[in-house]
């Protein structure tokens, strides 16, 4: 009985360490591996570091992006951070603001 009771701490430590560590960890990976094998060629990107480009061609380890009219640089796959979704626009313009009346 005593054995258990010591071993009970290190047993509940352990489950605490993988629900709090080791799932999400897992779970982050697991969304990673499925955005990049997503992507295309077209695909609005982030890299890790902070650029936003468009993806222009992707091979096995390596990737080009278009960060501006004509300038494509040339990163690891593993550098794309994630997709970045663009938003469309309305469909349908936003009425003109009226002007505030003037107040006697």
């Amino acid at each position: 009985m005593e054995s258990l009771s010591t071993l009970l701490p290190i047993l509940l430590i352990g489950v605490v360490f993988y629900l709090l560590i080791m799932r999400p960890a897992r779970n982050r990976q697991r969304k990673q591996a499925e955005m990049m094998s997503a992507l295309a060629p077209g695909t609005q990107v982030m890299t890790t570091a902070g650029i936003y480009g468009t993806l222009v061609s992707i091979d096995d380890d390596d990737a080009e992006i278009e960060i501006a009219p004509g300038v494509v640089i040339h990163v690891v796959k593993a550098a794309i951070g994630k997709v970045v979704e663009t938003e469309q626009a309305p469909s349908e313009p936003a009425p003109p603001a009226e002007p505030p009346t003037p107040s006697s």
